[in-house]
């Protein structure tokens, strides 16, 4: 199995919203993504983060069963997607991925 965790720290304003707006926006594109991309095992995204260093707004947690499918997962176009909006958002991006 693989996990891939992602955090994001928000712009305070893009795209002509607010920091908040913005995450809201993220999390429903990336909670979407299970139904549309099948080596999506598991895929959970919260912006309510209460403890962080450095300062994270939005945690992205998903589940693969090969280093593979967190590949394909990365270049569906589904995901593109977000990451299109997301690139835009963001001020800072973290990001691990590991085997279990």
């Amino acid at each position: 199995m693989v996990g891939h965790i992602v955090m994001w720290k928000m712009k305070e304003s893009a795209e002509g919203r607010t920091a908040a707006e913005n995450a809201k926006i993220m999390k429903d594109m990336l909670s979407a993504l299970p139904g549309l991309i099948p080596e999506l095992r598991t895929l959970v995204v919260s912006t309510d983060v209460f403890a962080s260093i450095p300062e994270t707004e939005v945690v992205l947690y998903t589940v693969f069963d090969s280093p593979e499918d967190l590949q394909t997962y990365q270049v569906h176009p589904e995901h593109q997607k977000c990451v299109a909006f997301v690139s835009k958002v963001v001020a800072e991006r973290r990001m691990v991925d590991y085997t279990f």
